[in-house]
């Protein structure tokens, strides 16, 4: 996968998923924390607060700790999901010993990237399901209820409003 231009010419406002249900999940998102701080292309500017969330998937799993995070940058799209990957596996992540849907230290989902519109087979951007998930559009409506999602053409907050999923969402204390 290349970028003919790994960079933005300005910073872009880009908003990031988290969760963790898999090892210490308060120390695990303290460390991905401290390692966006120290780095050159990406500048934290909203965080939501941490919520625990019901984990989708197969069998039994511990509950997820989620939040979001507002992240502005100069790399392209690509460039940034390589970012995510590496900061995964930074903190602990092995993608490839994982199965789909189950437990994992820590998982970076790229929402929005500004209001870019990409569907191809390494990135889809919006987040192809966000609009569906409470764990995701409530903390991000804490931060960004008034987003505009480029496809839905709604608001963060009338998605959550409007969302089926009924799953529970604590907001941790």
């Amino acid at each position: 996968m290349s970028d003919a231009n790994p960079v933005a010419p300005t910073p872009v406002q880009v908003w990031l998923g988290v969760g963790s249900n898999r090892g210490p999940s308060h120390a695990i998102f303290r460390r991905l924390l401290s390692r966006l701080a120290a780095h050159p292309y990406l500048k934290l500017v909203a965080l939501s607060s941490w919520y625990y969330t019901e984990a989708l998937g197969p069998g039994r799993q511990r509950r997820y700790l989620n939040a979001v995070f507002g992240v502005q940058t100069i790399l392209s799209p690509q460039s940034l999901l390589r970012c995510l990957h590496r900061l995964e596996a930074s903190c602990g992540r092995r993608r490839r010993l994982e199965k789909r849907w189950g437990p994992r230290r820590l998982d970076l989902d790229l929402l929005f990237y500004g209001q870019k519109i990409i569907h191809n087979r390494i990135i889809q951007l919006p987040h192809p399901r966000l609009q569906d998930r409470r764990f995701v559009l409530q903390p991000l409506a804490e931060v960004a209820a008034d987003f505009w999602h480029p496809q839905c053409s709604k608001t963060v907050d009338t998605l959550l409003k409007e969302v089926d999923d009924t799953s529970r969402v604590v907001l941790v204390r």
